[in-house]
């Protein structure tokens, strides 16, 4: 699939994912799957009460992602946040809150009907310091150095030009500036056939980069100090109610999935000596 239809089909999903939560329904990262119920386990649980309390229903409802990389980021008040794929809102509405009043917190997106969302929930939610932004992650629309924390809620593993992704979030950070996103990822060899098989149940995770390919992108952007933290591990039985209705023998493939596929948090930095123009060659424009 070319790099447009797979932003066409993104667009497409998130699109309905937001018209389904604007009409009152819940929505899931499996889309329209058998597994979107209160019991997926990619979805579920992600968010405590303190948390989803001072949020909006709708924010909560939207939310799309495999983890709570809130929760796990260092945010500190006056920083700058940027939450790459902000879908409804929820992360960059808890950013915001977390920098205060002298911070500021943008979210970017591509899909209109989230972008109006996002926006309704920020004014529900009565929070000025919050800007949502219409573009693609692989083209940030701010400048360089100007950012203090890039986070993103399992959104990355979407794009078709992880490299970009992950040059732009550089360019953007300042020196000394925090990657701290939550995404799936894959740990170990797992057949291409079975994994296509999972990948139907995990919509998140189409794309889903290995662990050591994911840290191997981050050095070639030029992070450091880079960790990987699995926060949920999925098994076989994760993916039965929606895998038996696909025509996949689960005890045949169960050896080559169990363990295999996790939401992780992934912390890196941009080093603290970078960067002119210059010593980041490569970097997008």
């Amino acid at each position: 699939m070319s790099t447009t239809n797979i932003k066409d089909v993104v667009r497409e999903k998130y699109g309905e994912a937001a018209k389904r939560v604007l009409s009152g329904a819940s929505s899931s990262c499996c889309g329209a799957a058998p597994c979107c119920t209160d019991a997926d386990p990619i979805t579920r649980d992600l968010y405590d009460s303190a948390q989803t309390g001072v949020l909006p229903e709708q924010a909560v409802k939207a939310s799309l992602g495999c983890g709570n990389p809130t929760a796990l980021a260092q945010i500190n008040p006056g920083e700058t946040v940027l939450d790459l794929g902000s879908g409804g809102g929820i992360d960059v509405l808890l950013s915001a809150r977390r920098v205060g009043p002298s911070g500021k917190a943008y979210g970017l997106d591509m899909t209109d009907e989230m972008l109006t969302l996002a926006r309704e929930n920020q004014r529900q939610a009565g929070v000025e310091n919050v800007e949502f932004l219409k573009g693609e992650i692989e083209n940030i629309p701010l400048p360089e150095n100007s950012v203090d924390v890039i986070i993103s809620n399992c959104v990355i593993n979407l794009s078709a030009d992880k490299d970009r992704v992950l040059r732009e979030a550089f360019r953007v950070l300042k020196p000394g500036g925090r990657f701290a996103v939550s995404d799936v990822v894959v740990r170990g060899e797992v057949p291409e056939e079975i994994r296509r098989s999972v990948l139907l149940w995990v919509g998140c995770v189409a794309g889903a980069l290995s662990d050591s390919d994911y840290v191997a992108k981050l050095k070639q952007a030029g992070f450091e100090a880079i960790e990987i933290e699995p926060t949920r591990v999925y098994t076989i039985e994760d993916a039965r109610a929606f895998l038996t209705g696909q025509g996949v023998n689960l005890d045949a493939i169960a050896p080559f999935v169990d363990g295999k596929f996790m939401s992780v948090f992934i912390r890196a930095t941009k080093p603290a000596a970078c960067c002119s123009p210059a010593a980041n060659k490569g970097t997008a424009a």
